[in-house]
């Protein structure tokens, strides 16, 4: 059975103001002195470490690879409640949100790169404060991972439009559920590709991207899916953080879906569909504009369908897979309450009716990133 793991970035909060805190480094350090302290007795070989990112205010950490969603669902409790606790001691929390709710100037972390980003980049790096989740999923090699990356192309907007959660940015309402989308693909290599066809032309193109010496290395092809530059996986980037966190856990169990009918499809000789990436931008500006509250656009038709109708379409591509992998019926329980309470983007926007300001928002956010329910 194929591998999944899940990288999550959380944003660094204040505990009493809501508002973002430069304090990843204090954070990081405050990880580290716990590591040290709890020695091998409190943590497995295979433990992740923390990580800074672009901004001071934002923290991220990867599970484990596992190959059962429980697994995985433990992963991701016991991460973000280790990210919380580090956060507390320096007077922070942390709020699994994509978008600051609150205005914030962000701080760009230290590091060569990271200067470096901001010099080249200007204000496109500067205001760059948002947080992703990205999907790792086994593959045998790059050539099967290239046939998955061409295959699963249509259906990446369905995943933003389920992960949505960013509804907010510099202390407005944007009008849509997921603004980080916007945000993030001011880069220049963000955001869906064509099909490649090969592993070869694949690297091609990598290689002919950083020939023009507008991106610094490899990390930086930000494309909505990729091949892993350290690992023997596809990553798939283009979801929100999600609020709650049993959602990257149906989102992974639907993304390992995904890649294994790909897969399948690949091997029996069945072609890509060759949607234009044209009509993949405009999916993905529709599913990062609505979410699940408004028409989305059909991978199969590439017309406008009702968001429920999208979703059980992706339930129905990947159905054998997750049968075959003992997912399908916690996927269909997940995408019924998805569809019923809302992505963390219908969450906040009722969260400030009822709370009444972004500051008792971003708390009320904060409880639910580490699977407490809001105060009533």
């Amino acid at each position: 059975m194929r591998s999944v793991g899940v990288e999550e970035e959380l944003l660094i909060v204040d505990a009493d103001s809501g508002e973002p805190v430069a304090l990843a480094g204090a954070v990081l350090a405050a990880a580290r002195r716990s590591a040290a302290q709890e020695g091998a007795e409190g943590r497995r070989d295979d433990d992740p470490d923390f990580e800074k990112e672009l901004q001071k205010e934002q923290l991220e950490f990867a599970t484990r690879p596992v190959t059962r969603m429980d697994e995985l669902a433990d992963e991701i409790v016991r991460w973000r409640g280790e990210s919380a606790r580090h956060a507390a001691t320096v007077g922070a929390v942390v709020a699994a949100v994509a978008t600051s709710p609150l205005p914030v100037s962000p701080t760009l972390s230290q590091g060569e790169r990271y200067q470096w980003l901001g010099e080249r980049f200007g204000l496109t790096a500067q205001e760059q404060l948002t947080c992703g989740c990205h999907v790792h999923v086994s593959v045998d090699s790059d050539e099967e991972g290239v046939a998955v990356l061409d295959r699963i192309r249509p259906w990446l907007p369905v995943l933003l439009a389920m992960s949505a959660n960013s509804p907010f940015w510099q202390g407005e309402d944007s009008r849509y559920a997921s603004y980080r989308s916007q945000v993030w693909d001011r880069w220049p290599s963000a955001g869906p590709v064509d099909v490649f066809g090969s592993a070869d032309r694949y690297h091609e193109q990598v290689r002919a991207m950083l020939g023009t010496e507008v991106l610094r290395d490899q990390g930086m092809v930000y494309f909505d899916a990729r091949l892993s530059a350290n690992y023997p996986t596809v990553e798939i980037r283009v979801a929100d953080v999600c609020l709650d966190p049993s959602t990257p856990v149906l989102l992974a169990a639907l993304v390992r879906g995904l890649v294994e009918t790909a897969s399948r499809a690949w091997k029996e000789g069945q072609p890509p569909a060759r949607v234009p990436t044209s009509l993949l931008r405009l999916a993905s500006w529709r599913a990062g504009r609505s979410g699940l509250d408004g028409p989305l656009i059909h991978p199969e038709t590439m017309r406008p369908a009702p968001p429920d109708t999208v979703v059980h379409a992706l339930y129905d591509h990947v159905e054998q897979a997750l049968q075959d992998h003992g997912d399908a019926e916690r996927v269909k329980a997940g995408i019924a309450g998805l569809l019923d309470h809302g992505t963390g983007a219908r969450i906040q926007r009722k969260l400030l009716g009822s709370e009444g300001s972004l500051a008792a928002t971003v708390a009320a956010c904060a409880r639910i990133t580490v699977g407490e329910p809001p105060r009533p």
